[in-house]
Parts: C-alpha cells; structure tokens; sequence
C-alpha cells in the first residue's frame, strides 16, 4: 500500500515537471500566438469581418468571411457583389483579391502568422521603449525571406507586454531601417477564444485602420 502511495506521488509529480517543460519549452511566437488564442483556431469554422481604412474624410472598406478548412474566401468590396474563390487556387483573376485578403487577414491575425509563415527569422527578445507610447516593453523583429509571397524582404517589429499582448508594431519596407509605418495595437475584443485587436492607429495623424461585424463560427 505504501508502496503504491509513493509512486501515484512520483507519477504526479513527473507529470506536473513534463506540463511545467513543455509550457517553459514554447517559443516566443508560440506564447505570443497563444496569448492572442491561437490553440482556439482549430475550432473555427469561418470567421467573418470588415477592414476599414479612414484617411481624413475618406473612407474605404473590404467586407470578408473565411473559411478555412474549406480554403474558401468570400469578398465583398464597398457593397458590390460578392465574389469568392479559393486560396489554393490562385489564379491570374483570382490574384489582386488574394492580395487584398492576405493584407486585411494578416492586420487581424499577425499574433497567428508567426506560427503561420514558413521559412521567416524571428530574432531573440530585447527591452526596446515603444515608438508611439514610449513604453518600456519587450521587442522580436519578424523578417520575411527575400523570395516569395507578396512583400518578399519586409521586416515588423512587434512590442508587447509581458503578458505576451501585441502593443504597437513597425512595419518595414524591404527590411528598411527607417520605419515605414507605425501603429497603435488597441481596443481588444474576445470573440470565440480569440483575442483580436480591432483599432490600429498611428501618431499624430487622420489615419486609422480598423475592424468591425467580426463574426466567428465555430464548433
């Protein structure tokens, strides 16, 4: 009896120290990813949403729903009609909507394209003061590989806290050092298990990007 006493005590405690690991073991995208809810993506069956850009007095707007395990994705541009094709079958058509898709998906999801995009160099994390707020907080540069995809060579900084939410972002052209757009990370809203933020904002401009009618089917 003791005997069996002791080892339920070893089994747990060997079970907590592999938990405890594996948690430990995550990269720093990983944990970013899942700060933001990437372990509840597997669940979603389409995701819904609209991508608005206000300049000054001008405003632009692409309605989108996708469904990812169908790699079916449906636009609705400024409310024409709809039209819809399919991301493993791009073609000379279907191309400039894939680009547009691949630019509003990727402002709403970046935190999951770490995990996402192949063949990318994320560098180790530094303390760097953020651009816009001038907060201290915790900085990786993401770097895309200079072939391939539709912004070959472009680099993003992202600063986030320590609890691994995105704060600000820089966006460089072409790995550019001079930083060719800086934006807010704001207004977090959890949708589903997602953590989405849907207000981007730069300094003192007219600009904002921002997300709305997000609507997220899952299991």
């Amino acid at each position: 009896m003791r005997y069996i006493y002791y080892t339920c005590i070893l089994i747990l405690l060997t079970s907590c120290k592999k938990d405890k690991t594996k948690t430990t073991n995550l990269s720093v995208a990983e944990k970013i990813a899942n700060a933001h809810g990437f372990k509840n993506w597997k669940n979603v069956i389409s995701i819904e949403f609209t991508f608005n850009v206000d300049r000054d007095s001008n405003h632009y707007e692409r309605q989108w729903k996708w469904e990812p395990y169908k790699n079916k994705v449906t636009i609705n541009e400024n409310k024409n009609t709809a039209y819809s094709y399919y991301t493993t079958e791009v073609d000379s058509v279907s191309i400039r909507t894939d680009q547009s898709f691949i630019n509003d998906k990727y402002w709403l999801l970046a935190p999951f394209n770490l995990i996402w995009d192949k063949n990318t160099i994320i560098s180790q994390p530094i303390k760097a003061t953020s651009l816009i707020d001038k907060t201290f907080l915790n900085k990786i540069t993401l770097l895309y590989p200079k072939e391939g995809g539709y912004t070959p060579g472009d680099s993003y900084d992202f600063y986030y806290d320590d609890n691994y939410i995105i704060k600000e972002w820089v966006y460089r052209q072409g790995n550019s050092k001079a930083p060719s757009l800086i934006t807010k990370w704001e207004n977090y809203k959890d949708i589903n298990g997602l953590k989405i933020a849907t207000s981007h904002k730069r300094l003192n401009s007219n600009w904002h990007l921002y997300f709305n009618n997000i609507n997220i089917i899952t299991k």
